[in-house]
Order: C-alpha cells, then structure tokens, then sequence
C-alpha cells in the first residue's frame, strides 16, 4: 500500500467503507466535491432544474482512498476527519429524553416554557448575555438552521452573504439553496463598498482552524452590518472549548453593546453534551429575527422532538457533564498537539475548539496520504476554503485509547 496513489485506491473502496458515508453536521463536511458544474446536473428538458443542481455533487470519493489506505494498517483506522463525539452521553440527559419518551402530541416549535428558560439562562451565563429583550428557539441540531437561514431570511439572488475566508462548508451551501452570492472574506474591508450584504458569517471558535475573533473584531463586524441593514450571525458551537485563549459571544455586551438588534447566535449541545445523534441546538439573538424564523419554522414543521426538549432542558441545566467532557478533550488535545509537533507538524491557531490545524507546508493531499499510510485519517483542507491547500484538520473525538495510538503511531515513523 505504501506506494500507492490516492486516485488508484479508489478500487478497493467498496461495501467495507460504506460506514464513513455519516450524514451529521460535522460528518458532512469533506464530501463536497466542488469540481462539476451545476448546469450539468440539470433536469429534463421542461422541467425546472432540482434543488440539487444548486450544490456541489455531494461525496465521499476525496477521502475514500485514504479511508482505504488508512483501513489496511495493521492495526486498524483510527478516524480524525470528523468531530463526531464517541463518549457516552450522560445519565442525566438520557434519563430526561426516557421520562419524556410518551408524548403522542404535537411538540411546540417554539419549545416548551421550560426549554426557553433553560436556553435564556445558559446564553446568560454562557455568553454574558442579558436575559431581557433576548429571543431563543430551538433547533434540529445547528447544520439545518446554518443550511437554511439564508432562506428563512429572505435572502435571494442579487443578494450577497459573507462568509469567513476558510470556512465550514455549510455556510455557502445554504447561500446556494437561497440562489445568493458568497463572498470569502475575513476582513470587511475586503468586502468593498456593496450594499447587496444581506447576510455577514462569523465563526469563533473556528472551524476548521480553532481561531478565536477578538470582541473588537467582533464589535466592528456588527457595526459594520448594522449599518448596512445586515444581520451577523454568528456560530458559537464550539463557544464552551476556549484552551489558549477565551471566546467571546456575539451576544456578550462588548461586542453587541447591549442590543441584539441584527444579531444571531448559534449554539449547538452536540459537542458540549455529546448529542450529536440527538440534533439538540438552538439560535439566540435579535427577537424580531427570531419571533420571523418561528413563523416560517411553524409552517415548515421544523420542531424538535418533544423527549429531545426534555434532554436539552436537563443539559442546559447540569454543568458537571460538560466540564468533565471538557477535560477529556483538553487531555486529548495535548496529547496530538505533542505527537504532531514531534512529528514535524506546526499547529496554526487552534487556540480553542475542537480541532487542530495542522501544517507540514506541502499539497494537503500528501500529508492526508502520509497520515493514512500510518493509519490515520484526516480532512483535507481544501473543504474548507482555496486558502487551505497545505492544511488538514484532526479532530479531538476519538477515544483516549486511540489517541494513544495516534501518538504512538507518530513516534514510531
């Protein structure tokens, strides 16, 4: 296997890969393969093109033959390409969804009176938010309110949507579905003198590069939207994973100065609580924004499921579970982050999340081939962004044992 080319293990992909194929919002994020154009995915003559045409083809293909590489070692695959969470989810939670688990009825989209409180109270101590003035709503996870909220905005063609330079490929994919215009920029200076901005994507921490954006930074931005008619949404998914540095909120006072006007914040419990499988997340922010994505949630039944309230009640509630799921990740993260550098890597930012983003200043392909052939498996960092090319991305999610392995695998080159 050693000396073999990515394009020509595609042969040994097969049924026995077919489990890297995860539908989840961190899982879904290498597959795109941006290279076909969307006119020639179009529909029969006479019919309107698909949805699908809007989007880059959707797979798996980019990884499958490092998956396969990776897979032959003798040891087995151990898999950094996806922030999916692999420890237990917490008693208290599991218990919650159980007691809620008979509930024939409707759910409410807006969620119970008491996952709202919930909700309100996290941001507030989570964010140094203020409770008053504040709209919360529940989500399917945080993925589908990212893919979609351009729509719910109302955002379409002519429109522009600004999204950070090196990014989660969700957030131009749901500026495609609206039928918008994406624009990679890190600084707004670069942005130019448009008034198209509808929509301005910030990510802190970042993935994939665990960034953290300063409060000034983040103060501009929204002064900038706000004085263009723009919203700043800004997801914060990974908000509660600050190691060298401490994230700051949109919501935080120093940086909305104490209005939520034009502001959104993104949260998600998959990382936080391990619930990914549960789709727990919710968006926090201006309430006339909010109360407008509930009207159109309520036609559209985007509820979350009534015992999944239950749970995230129970996880905004308890602490104790997330500072212990917190320390594994710190223990994890300082394993890898010394058996990279070790083994030649440099770690650029990565100063809070869930990742490390890692460099051996080369075509990021090779260094996804030098890993595999060592039985690890990365991202490659040409999903996230033209300037990434010499980057892959390691997440944090596997378990302490093969963290280990990883380590030892690295030391033993």
């Amino acid at each position: 296997m050693e000396g073999l080319h990515r394009r020509q293990l595609r042969v040994l992909r097969g049924p026995g890969l077919a489990r890297w194929r995860f539908e989840d919002r961190q899982g879904g994020e290498g597959r795109f393969l941006r290279r076909r154009a969307a006119a020639a995915r179009r529909g029969p003559l006479n019919r309107p093109a698909p949805v699908s045409s809007r989007l880059p083809e959707f797979t798996w293909d980019t990884l499958d033959a490092a998956a396969a590489l990776a897979a032959a070692h003798p040891d087995g695959l151990i898999n950094l390409s996806m922030g999916t969470p692999v420890d237990p989810v917490p008693e208290v939670i599991r218990r919650a969804l159980a007691e809620a688990s008979d509930t024939p009825g409707y759910p409410l989209t807006a969620g119970t009176p008491a996952l709202r409180a919930a909700i309100a109270a996290w941001v507030a101590r989570a964010c140094g938010a203020g409770v008053d003035g504040l709209g919360v709503l529940p989500t399917i996870g945080s993925k589908e309110l990212v893919a979609w909220l351009p729509t719910l905005l109302g955002i379409g063609p002519g429109d522009v949507v600004v999204v950070p330079s090196i990014a989660y490929p969700t957030y131009e994919d749901g500026v495609r579905l609206a039928g918008a215009t994406t624009v990679r920029a890190d600084s707004l200076t670069a942005v130019g003198p448009t008034s198209r901005v509808r929509l301005v994507w910030v990510n802190s921490p970042g993935n994939p590069t665990g960034r953290v954006l300063p409060a000034t930074h983040l103060r501009k931005v929204v002064d900038w939207a706000r004085e263009r008619g723009a919203v700043v949404a800004s997801d914060e998914c990974y908000l509660p994973l600050g190691w060298e540095a401490e994230p700051v909120s949109v919501l935080s006072p120093e940086v909305c100065g104490g209005s939520y006007d034009s502001v959104l914040a993104v949260h998600s419990l998959s990382k936080r609580s391990n619930l990914a499988g549960y789709r727990a997340g919710f968006v926090a922010g201006d309430p006339a924004l909010v109360a407008e994505l509930l009207k159109i949630r309520k036609h559209a039944g985007m509820i979350v499921p009534a015992p999944v309230q239950a749970a995230m009640v129970a996880a905004l509630h308890d602490e104790e579970h997330a500072d212990e799921q917190r320390e594994r990740y710190r223990a994890r993260r300082e394993t890898l982050r010394t058996a990279f550098t070790a083994a030649g890597f440099t770690v650029e930012h990565s100063e809070a999340g869930l990742y490390l983003w890692l460099t051996r200043g080369e075509d990021c392909w090779e260094t996804v081939d030098w890993l595999a052939r060592r039985g690890i498996l990365v991202a490659a960092g040409v999903f996230y962004g033209p300037g990434a090319t010499q980057y892959v991305r390691a997440a944090l999610t596997e378990s302490d044992e093969r963290i280990s392995a990883v380590a030892a695998r690295l030391s033993s080159r």
